[in-house]
């Protein structure tokens, strides 16, 4: 009755209160916005208001594709889906297939160059910069892209090639290429990457947002050589 006379929904739930009428998939909606501008807040400086970060960050845009993406994916629109992704990455900058899983608060600083693969998993409470590529490594078929669990940091133009995990609470450092599995609470550094551990004690890349201070492994053990060289060379002087 209401509808037919003045446009208004044929429930008379409209005449509610806003607050009583919101369905739970609204506050469902309102609070995983409310995540992503928090989450981008605590881990981009250059990030002012949540007006900018909904409406401007390409990260976020992207993001909010693939979920429609995805779920055609799921769902058997295969192409639709592909059409989708294929439209944000010539908006944004950032392939994701719509294969791909990902997690909650995902924060993309900056995104160019980004790619994920069909097959790639990503936790919560990530972090990745330009130019990162979850990939695989030939044509398998099935898993062939890593799953990176929560609160990893991906540094600048690092490379994830292959199906396993990097584990939680681990950093990928700037331009790696890791070519095999990271365990939690570690580091990976170099090409190909190796993995530094952290003392056993966990970390929080993501929050510290900390890409620089890497410890370099091959510049360590280098260091020991000469050490054990300087060592042998004066126990030599020494007998003589």
């Amino acid at each position: 009755m209401y509808g037919a006379v003045y446009g208004l929904p044929d429930s008379p739930m409209f005449l509610l209160p806003h607050k009583l009428y919101t369905t739970g998939r609204d506050k469902r909606m309102f609070n995983n916005l409310k995540e992503i501008v928090q989450a981008y807040k605590s881990r981009d400086p250059a990030a002012r208001s949540a007006l900018e970060i909904l409406l401007l960050y390409p990260g976020v845009r992207a993001v909010r594709s693939h979920r429609k993406a995805h779920w055609c994916y799921e769902h058997g629109l295969k192409f639709m889906a592909r059409l989708i992704s294929q439209r944000s990455r010539h908006r944004t900058g950032i392939e994701i297939h719509p294969g791909a899983k990902i997690g909650k608060r995902l924060v993309i600083d900056h995104g160019m160059g980004i790619v994920i693969g069909e097959t790639a998993e990503i936790g919560d409470d990530c972090l990745i910069y330009h130019g990162v590529t979850l990939g695989g490594t030939g044509k398998d078929v099935g898993k062939r892209h890593p799953t990176i669990g929560n609160n990893v940091l991906i540094g600048t133009g690092a490379k994830v090639l292959g199906p396993f995990k990097v584990g939680d609470n681990s950093r990928i450092a700037a331009n790696s290429v890791v070519l095999s599995e990271i365990p939690p609470n570690s580091t990976a550094v170099g090409v190909p990457a190796r993995v530094v551990k952290v003392d056993g004690r966990k970390v929080n890349y993501v929050g510290e947002v900390d890409q620089i201070s890497v410890a370099d492994p091959v510049s360590s053990e280098l260091a020991a050589i000469r050490r054990a060289l300087g060592e042998i060379s004066e126990k030599l002087d020494n007998l003589n």
